[in-house]
C-alpha cells in the first residue's frame, strides 16, 4: 500500500494498491494531482553533501545567465546600485514612505509588487480619437484624457490607467446608456 499525505488537510492518506491513487482527498475534497500538488522526491544525506561540494560561483552565475525572467533581471538592477554603493535598505524606506503617501497602491502585472505613483500623462486632442460603441450615442471617453503614470518598484515595468475624474466620467457615460 501507498501513503501520502494530503498537501492540503495534512493527513494521511492510505491507498489500495489495487483501486490505484485518487483523485481527490477523502477527507476534505481537495484534488491531489495537477498544478496544486507538488512531489518532492528527497535524496539521501550523502547526495546533498556532493551537490554542495559541487556547488561553486560558476555554476550558480550560469544559473542567472539562462533565465529569462524579466523580474529576475530586475532584481539584478538592483543588486547591482547596492554593488554600485548604493544603500538597498534607505531604497526600500524611501518606496515604503512613498507607497504610504498615495491613495492608490496598484500591484503590477508582472511580479505583483506594489507600483510608485509617477504623475499623470495627458492625452491632448488628436493623440485620442475616441470611437462610438454600437447602441451608444456617444464615446466612452473625451478626445482629452489623462492617465495615471504608476512604476513598479521590484521590475520597473510601467502601467498607466485613467486618472480618478476620467474614471467616473466612464462610469456615468456608459450607466447613463445603459
Amino acid at each position: 500500500m501507498e501513503t501520502t499525505i494530503c498537501p492540503w488537510c495534512q493527513t494521511e492518506i492510505v491507498w489500495d494498491e489495487e483501486l490505484g491513487a485518487e483523485e481527490e482527498c477523502p477527507y476534505c475534497h481537495n484534488e491531489l494531482k495537477g498544478y496544486r500538488t507538488l512531489n518532492i522526491q528527497l535524496g539521501s544525506e550523502e547526495e546533498f553533501e556532493e551537490e554542495a561540494e559541487l556547488a561553486d560561483g560558476e555554476q550558480e552565475e550560469d544559473y542567472w545567465e539562462e533565465s529569462s525572467n524579466p523580474h529576475l533581471d530586475a532584481i539584478r538592477r538592483v543588486e547591482s546600485f547596492v554593488a554600485g554603493g548604493g544603500d538597498l535598505l534607505a531604497y526600500e524606506s524611501g518606496v515604503e514612505k512613498v507607497l504610504g503617501g498615495q491613495d492608490e497602491v496598484p500591484e503590477c502585472p508582472h511580479c505583483r509588487e506594489y507600483m510608485l505613483h509617477a504623475g499623470q500623462q495627458s492625452i491632448q486632442d488628436g493623440s485620442f480619437e475616441p470611437i462610438v460603441p454600437k447602441g451608444m450615442s456617444t464615446p466612452l471617453l473625451s478626445n482629452t484624457i489623462k492617465l495615471n503614470v504608476f512604476i513598479c518598484s521590484a521590475c520597473f515595468s510601467v502601467s498607466r490607467f485613467l486618472a480618478e475624474e476620467d474614471r467616473n466620467s466612464l462610469i456615468r457615460t456608459v450607466s447613463e446608456k445603459a
